[in-house]
Formats: structure tokens, sequence, C-alpha cells
């Protein structure tokens, strides 16, 4: 006999009760919601806020009123907004302010640190990453391979899955061999979630006397990190995701303190020390800092969102949220279990709290289809060719209410078979 507390698990009441008991249940307030749309794609690109939206107006008023003095003038200087930034990320990956840049982007920050890091030697001469990862990572490590001369057929070596979803992370420790000079991998797989284990990872790369560093483009602002503590090479990410910082918003990387003086791999104007930037050298003197590996003039107006973002973000705590969004895939997954059984649906996540990142993965041979039916029903889902299904319940601003009225649509759906009425085939962006 199912006792009345089971039972009223699988209410939409006692999915009120939790929003009602969410000590981050105000942030929701602070961004603008369609409320005719639920917006479970936040992993994608998170929504515009007000604070950033003040922001903006904020850094385009300091323009309109300073012109050129913008950059040494005004509530925030254009010259030092890149550190300023920075300072405020450092607390999201636990690291030290000096060791955080926020400029480029998650491609160029990558092509950046490779330049940096990846200095063949000896035997030393492959790059470790895995198959499951982004391909703009893969590619720009074989762009780098090649440009050192190598061929990345046999140079880029990539762990193998043995599901297609996860990473076995011993596997990765075998494959660190003495002829790896660098690793670059996830810290959260984007297809299925998975949080690989930096701090184990880094200890077994540097056992071997190999760098390491990892793409934090799906835990930053979703998960607690603590780089300096494990003494991570080099990181790199972007923030239009769970940073909400707005579409092709500005990147930013982390390089540990020990390499603080090391010159840049690709060297450029605002690599410079800033003190020494405008004598106007031909000579590269470095920052003594993180902003050494910036490279170009930072992009003022993409970086203006982040000033509100980050804000909300220390105000809230990146373990405040980790807890609520753990609460949210939990729940998700609960109500998937128990009312999407009877619909051949894969939960193709981790179970583990551990290893389980900020969204929930689902499998099923008619994604595509289910996914233009939830967008019809007034959900927004992220599609993942060929079978994938991704639905981010993002701590700062989505509910567990509507994470209990996703599930019932995905029934609804199915029940009726709605996702028929579609092609099998996906939009041109997916």
């Amino acid at each position: 006999m199912t006792s009345k507390k089971q039972t009223d698990k699988w209410n939409r009441e006692y999915a009120k009760q939790l929003d009602r008991e969410d000590p981050l249940a105000g942030f929701r307030d602070e961004f603008y919601l369609d409320e005719n749309i639920i917006y479970f794609d936040g992993n994608s690109l998170g929504l515009l806020s007000k604070p950033a939206e003040k922001a903006v107006h904020q850094l385009m008023g300091s323009w309109k009123q300073n012109g050129i003095d913008g950059w040494t003038s005004g509530e925030n200087p254009w010259y030092y907004l890149a550190e300023s930034l920075g300072e405020l990320s450092a607390p999201l990956v636990g690291a030290e302010p000096e060791e955080v840049i926020i400029t480029g982007s998650t491609t160029i920050n990558l092509h950046q640190l490779v330049a940096s890091f990846y200095q063949p030697s000896g035997r030393r001469t492959k790059i470790l990453a895995d198959e499951l990862n982004f391909p703009s990572d893969i590619y720009a490590l074989q762009s780098q391979l090649e440009q050192k001369g190598y061929d990345p057929s046999t140079h880029l070596i990539r762990v193998k899955s043995t599901d297609g979803k996860t990473l076995d992370e011993q596997q990765i420790i075998s494959e660190m061999t003495d002829e790896i000079a660098l690793i670059v991998l996830p810290s959260v797989l984007y297809r299925s979630g998975q949080v690989l284990d930096i701090k184990r990872l880094t200890e077994a790369a540097h056992s071997r006397g190999i760098r390491i560093g990892f793409d934090l483009c799906h835990s930053i602002g979703a998960i607690p990190h603590r780089l300096n503590e494990w003494e991570v090479d080099f990181a790199f990410w972007c923030t239009y995701k769970h940073l909400n910082g707005g579409p092709g918003s500005i990147g930013g990387l982390y390089v540990n303190k020990r390499y603080f003086g090391k010159k840049p791999g690709l060297a450029g104007w605002f690599s410079s020390n800033k003190e020494k930037q405008f004598d106007m050298e031909h000579s590269l003197s470095p920052a003594a800092n993180a902003g050494a590996f910036q490279i170009g003039t930072p992009h003022i107006l993409s970086m203006a969102p982040l000033l509100g973002s980050l804000h909300m973000f220390a105000e809230a705590g990146i373990e405040r949220i980790r807890t609520k969004s753990l609460k949210l895939t939990d729940y998700f997954l609960a109500l998937a279990k128990h009312r999407l059984h009877s619909y051949q649906f894969t939960i193709a996540n981790p179970l583990s709290r551990d290893s389980r990142g900020g969204h929930v993965f689902l499998e099923h041979e008619e994604a595509v289809r289910i996914c233009k039916a939830l967008k019809e029903g007034g959900v927004i889902p992220d599609f993942r060719s060929p079978n994938g299904i991704r639905l981010a319940p993002v701590a700062l601003y989505n509910t567990f209410e509507e994470v209990w009225q996703v599930v019932d649509l995905l029934r609804t759906i199915m029940e009726e078979k709605r996702y028929l009425r579609f092609e099998k085939k996906r939009e041109v962006i997916a």
C-alpha cells in the first residue's frame, strides 16, 4: 500500500510546497520570463536578468557621457573591467582573483592556453582529450597540433566511451602515458551532464608530469569548483549559459598563479603589464597575472551584462545554487521514473549527485519530434542529435512546479502521440 507521503510527491501541490520553501525563489523575479513559456534551455543560453540589462545601460551611458575617457573614468572604467569581472568570477571557480580574467571566447581562450601550455618535447608530443567532447574543442586541438607540425590522427588521443554517454575516469588515467604532453577535458560532459572528478584527474596528471586544463562551459555557475586548491593548470569557459551573460557573450579563463610571469603563447595588446602598455614598446612586458593571457582589446559592451549577472551570483552563492540545482534534477528524475516509465525513455545522465551536472538528459528514438511537441506545448528544451533531449531546470529562475509541468506535458505528448504531428528532422540550429 502506498503511503500518503509517497503519493503526495507526485501531485502538483507538492511541487508548489517545494517552491514556497525555496530560499532562492526571489531571484526568479530578477529575470525576464514569459508567463506562457517554461524555459528549460539555460544550459545553452541563459535568460536576460534585470541587473544585466541595467549594467548594459550603465556602460552605454558611460560611453555616451565620457567618450574615450570611459577607459579610465566612470563607475566601471573599461581599462580594468576584465580584471574586475575576473575578481567577481573567481569564487565561482575557486580561484584567487588575479588567476581569472574575462576575455575572448571559449575557443579563442582554448587556442591561447594550448599555445601557451602545449610544449612538446622528446616522447611527450601528444594531446589527450575525449571522444565525447564538444566539437569546437576538438577542432582547436587539431589545429594546434597541425601548427606544431603533428598529425592530429596520431597525436590527438581521444579517450573512448563504452556507452556513448559517459567517460570512465580510470580509463582516462590509463591513457596518461609518457607520450602525453597536455590534457584537455570537459568538467561536465555537454550531452549527458556527467561531472568529472577534476581533483582526481589533476592529481593523476601531475604525478605523471603532465599539465592539465578543463573546459568549464557546462559547470561554471552551476557547480562549485576549487581550481586553485586542486592545482589545476588552466581552465576556460563561456558566460552565456548558466552565467546568463547574453548570446555570444565574452569568455573567461583561469591560469594557476604558479605560471604568473609566463609569456603567453599568443601575445597581444592586452597581454601587457597595464602600467607599461602605453609605453608602446615592441617588446612585450606581460602582465604579472592571468591578464597576460588576454589578446586583444576587451569587448566592453559584450562584458556589460556580466556586471549585473555576477553580482547576483555573489548574492545567491554557488553552494546554494548547487544545492537547489540538485534538488530540481532529483525531483525531475523521480517524476520521470514514476510517470514516464511506460514510454521508452532512457535516463542517460548519471544518477549519482556527485556525477550529475545541472541538466537532465533523456534519450528516445522520437527525441527530435518530442522536442518539437514540447515547444508547441510551451516548453523550451534542447535537442541533441540523434536521440537526446536536454532539460535544464536552472536554480535562479526555474521552479519545482515547472519541473512537474514539464514531466506532465511529456506524459501527455506520449499518451496522445502528439509528436507524430511533426517531421522527424532537426532544425538548422539544434
